[in-house]
């Protein structure tokens, strides 16, 4: 099955560094913060704000917990990866969560960009490193927001009640420094290590993704999904609830 997108996913996505543009504002395929549901949902969460900070540290907040991390969750056609659809689902992976957060500082007036690690996720769970084949996580996503002239990183994967179970606090992005994942957990045992940084992107390079894809997972249980072999996961919901540490976090 082909993934070529129109869109600005995979052929359009170029790596983008350096001061921000006006393109670092507009609305997207990806980040559509034009649609009635991102705007008014975006609106909403800054609302009473007076700085960028805040706006930025209320608009991470309402990403990670509200946007329920499910890793099981995957959905590799190039509609699914907007920051409409990702809020209708109320539940998703790292790298839809990610565009979420760029569209909603978008919409705030905060240039924003997506940004792409592979990361080593030492305290994954049995069922999960069974299904990927790996404890690696390929083009994991973040959000790049230019805050008071400097960019800064943060990452809302991980929601709270998730973090509570991995027993690691929820990041905390206070829009003065960077919220990237945590290191270690609460008892100091590994918990993510970031490997190689991708940079940041004018949109999700799907296709390089999914190479990344196939070269990583072709092993695990679910390579067909990670690899393209399947549009969507469609058992994800079954999945997740036959995984305890996943199951209504």
């Amino acid at each position: 099955m082909s993934f070529a997108a129109d869109t600005d996913t995979d052929t359009e996505a170029e790596a983008v560094e350096g001061t921000p543009t006006e393109a670092d504002l507009l609305a997207t395929e990806s980040f559509d913060h034009d649609s009635d549901a991102v705007r008014e949902w975006a609106l909403g969460t800054i609302a009473g704000a007076e700085h960028d900070v805040e706006r930025a540290s209320r608009l991470f907040a309402a990403v990670r917990d509200q946007i329920r991390y499910d890793p099981y969750a995957i959905d590799l056609r190039p509609e699914a990866f907007s920051a409409s659809v990702t809020l209708a689902q109320g539940r998703s992976w790292c790298v839809p969560k990610a565009i979420l957060l760029v569209a909603g500082a978008r919409a705030a007036g905060i240039p924003a960009r997506i940004g792409f690690a592979d990361v080593r996720n030492h305290l994954s769970s049995e069922k999960l490193r069974e299904r990927m084949g790996s404890d690696l996580f390929v083009f994991h996503g973040y959000a790049a927001l230019h805050i008071d002239g400097r960019w800064l990183k943060a990452s809302p994967a991980f929601n709270a009640e998730l973090c509570e179970r991995f027993g690691v606090p929820p990041l905390h992005f206070d829009g003065r420094s960077d919220a990237l994942l945590h290191a270690y957990d609460g008892k100091g045992r590994r918990h993510m290590e970031y490997v190689n940084d991708h940079g940041t992107w004018t949109g999700v390079p799907l296709q390089r993704m999914l190479d990344a894809f196939r070269a990583n997972y072709a092993g695990g249980q679910a390579a067909a999904v990670y690899t393209g072999g399947e549009s969507r996961d469609t058992g994800g919901e079954r999945r997740a609830s036959e995984d305890p540490v996943f199951e209504g976090a």
